[in-house]
């Protein structure tokens, strides 16, 4: 694959300054510079996230690729690792092909910078993949953070210390890391709080007990509204004494401090702040308090209580507030959630409240489902993507439980959220586990075989498509309209991918026969109609092709759905482009692009993009069409299979490059080509939907 002009990435802008720190990160930034694998270790709370993702802004204007933050403390799966890294790299692949080596060419021949963020609990899966990519990619560096190293080959590895705290001696404590730290992070809280005589010598206790952990030292500093410094201190000193008497299990001494630290912030909350603290740790990545309302209240904890409580844990730095386009969202540190995990357990309430976390969530799932194919629908698409990282907590605690029927259950009914919002592989990587626990015939094991079938059709994978219609016709109970519905649409979309057009039609005639019969709308209907559109359009028969698209439309419309309506519109346009309507084909063409840019539809994006590169050919406009060749290229070598191997569009496409190149010569195409393929998608796109109304031979307006 050639390389391109990329982004400069997507690492997160500062929200608070780094205090210190000067001499660590010119120490990492050479470190990156003499090492392709760099790892920070170190006690959780110490720093390694904030001093990371410094040196890599730091360093990112000499990596012409961008430099990337992969988080990594939601995933609890190591096989998820790569489709982790491209999910942060923007990379969507739906091919069966395994996503390490979809990273590996997407990578090659880019200078790019991956900040792998949470290492410790997939270290083995990490130290493998970045191995991999590192053999695979010359222009490849890594540096991660993790309480251990990876043991990876080459691997650098830096162990990050807390914050220099003053000497029992010292004179001028202000300038001490530490304490510039706690005063700063207090003043935030507290306006007006400065070091000053009448203090200090608290201050400075504070700070060597904490021994200097950020952390810690942000967990005392939001305190400092309620208590005064010395009574913090006070109270640290009795509590780490009383801790040092037991046996000694810290080593470096600062595992105790930072332990010290967060059961000392745990006892000065108040009991209900501390039943949310263990309740909220079932969740991962970010949440809302919506969420915590179903997942966490109780008669112990009332849900009208959660609000407030969720405030008073932010207000105490247990909490990070995230204000969002969305509403208000909240996230907690590793080594709090930890701790509250472990109060949870201790309460004898951790498998109560992650089962209640699975069914909130396959609510949700059911819910998205319903409203997925209406007006609702790109709201149902920016929740569901805010929602990821819980999703997959969910599907991994029904996996791990062996709990068959619910997993079956949550990972098909998010068939909607597999298709829809561009995770294919993922999904078919936990509808694989599901279906391994053998449920039972019935609506969700259905489900869960449709869902499956229907994210391999995305993949190209007709074997797999025919594989699951009979499984799923054997699973369905007598009468099941819908499940029979599923079984059609797969084998529809298996002539499809095969050519077969006498197949992909007689699978789906029923749908067509009943489009107008009132029942429910479904994607499997909707496809069908597709398969059916497409298969005429192939065969000649035009007219009738656009019939059925024309009928999908108005279906579409009435419900105010626009995924499925957007497909409509790329076959709309391949139709109208068939029978030489140039200006209806850029039209369609250009309506569907906007729709699937605002789903990050890859595998639309390139159909459109290729259908617009085909009517600027047909045009006599042959730098238009290589420009666009090219950009849909690019867009492919982000998705993986080009066309999905279709034969018509695969022939379609081979016959544009054909003729742009013979028109313009091969190093004017080889120009305009790159032009296209080195543009970012961004700009690409806004180039496909300039107006093409000028040089069409029927006249054609622009939208």
């Amino acid at each position: 694959m050639m390389a391109g002009k990329w982004q400069a990435g997507n690492l997160p802008s500062e929200l608070t300054s780094l205090i210190g720190r000067r001499n660590e990160l010119d120490q990492i930034r050479r470190a990156c510079r003499r090492s392709r694998l760099v790892t920070l270790t170190g006690v959780g709370g110490v720093g390694k996230t904030r001093l990371a993702l410094r040196a890599a802004a730091d360093l990112r204007p000499e990596f012409g690729g961008g430099a990337w933050l992969v988080e990594l403390s939601p995933l609890d799966d190591g096989t998820l690792l790569p489709h982790a890294i491209a999910e942060a790299l923007r990379l969507t692949d739906q091919t069966t092909r395994p996503m390490a080596e979809v990273l590996a060419e997407h990578l090659f021949g880019r200078e790019v910078l991956l900040v792998l963020d949470t290492c410790e609990h997939l270290v083995s899966a990490c130290a493998n993949t970045v191995e991999t990519l590192l053999a695979a990619v010359p222009g490849l560096r890594v540096l991660a953070t993790s309480r251990r190293p990876l043991e990876a080959a080459g691997e650098l590895v830096y162990a990050v210390d807390p914050l220099p705290v003053p000497a029992a001696d010292a004179t001028d404590v202000g300038s001490q890391d530490a304490v510039a730290l706690l005063a700063e992070r207090a003043a935030e809280t507290m306006p007006g709080f400065q070091v000053a005589e009448h203090n200090e010598a608290a201050v400075v206790r504070l700070c060597r007990r904490l021994e200097g952990i950020p952390l810690a030292i942000e967990l005392a500093a939001a305190r400092l509204r309620d208590f005064p410094v010395e009574h913090l201190a006070d109270r640290l000193d009795d509590r780490f004494a009383t801790l040092e008497a037991g046996p000694g299990e810290a080593d470096p001494p600062w595992h105790q401090a930072l332990r010290t630290a967060v059961g000392w912030s745990h006892e000065l909350c108040e009991p209900a702040e501390r039943l949310l603290w263990a309740r909220v740790s079932v969740f991962a990545g970010d949440f809302d308090a919506e969420a915590v309302r179903h997942v966490c209240a109780d008669e112990r904890l009332p849900a009208a209580d959660v609000g407030l409580l969720l405030d008073a844990l932010a207000d105490e730095s247990i909490l990070t507030w995230l204000p969002t386009g969305a509403g208000e969202r909240y996230r907690m540190l590793d080594t709090l959630r930890e701790y509250g995990a472990g109060w949870l357990r201790t309460l004898g309430e951790e498998e109560r409240f992650r089962r209640r976390h699975r069914d909130h969530y396959l609510a949700l799932a059911a819910r998205g489902v319903a409203g997925w194919l209406g007006p609702g629908q790109m709201s149902w698409y920016d929740r569901m993507i805010g929602e990821h990282d819980n999703l997959r907590a969910a599907l991994e605690a029904s996996l791990a439980g062996k709990d068959g029927e619910a997993a079956l259950e949550l990972a098909g009914t998010l068939a909607f959220f597999w298709y829809g919002c561009g995770y294919a592989k993922e999904g078919r990587h936990y509808l694989k586990q599901a279906l391994a626990l053998d449920g039972e015939p019935g609506p969700a094991l259905v489900q869960a075989l449709w869902a499956d079938g229907l994210l391999a059709a995305t993949q190209g994978d007709a074997d797999g498509v025919v594989t699951r219609a009979a499984q799923c016709e054997a699973a369905a109970e007598p009468g099941d309209a819908y499940a029979a519905m599923c079984v059609k649409a797969l084998r529809s979309s298996a002539g499809v991918i095969r050519g077969d057009l006498p197949q992909a039609m007689a699978e789906s005639q029923e749908a067509y026969i009943t489009r107008w019969n009132g029942e429910e709308l479904t994607l499997a209907g909707l496809l069908a109609l597709l398969c059916r559109a497409h298969a005429l359009t192939v065969d000649g028969r035009v007219d009738d092709a656009i019939s059925v698209l024309d009928d999908l439309r108005a279906l579409c419309d009435e419900r105010g759905e626009q995924s499925m309506r957007s497909h409509g519109d790329l076959l709309r346009g391949q139709a109208e482009l068939s029978r030489g309507r140039l200006d209806a084909a850029v039209t369609y063409g250009q309506a569907a692009l906007r729709t699937k840019r605002r789903l990050h539809d890859s595998f639309g994006l390139g159909l459109t993009a290729d259908l617009l590169a085909l009517a600027a050919g047909a045009a006599g406009r042959a730098e238009r069409a290589a420009r666009l060749l090219g950009l849909a290229q690019r867009i492919w070598s982000t998705h993986g299979q080009a066309q999905a191997n279709v034969p018509a569009w695969v022939a379609a496409r081979q016959e544009c490059e054909r003729q742009a190149r013979d028109t313009l010569g091969d190093d004017a195409y080889r120009v305009a080509y790159h032009t296209g393929y080195d543009s970012d998608n961004d700009a690409g796109i806004a180039y496909a939907l300039e107006p093409e109304g000028e040089g069409l031979p029927n006249g054609g307006s622009p939208l």
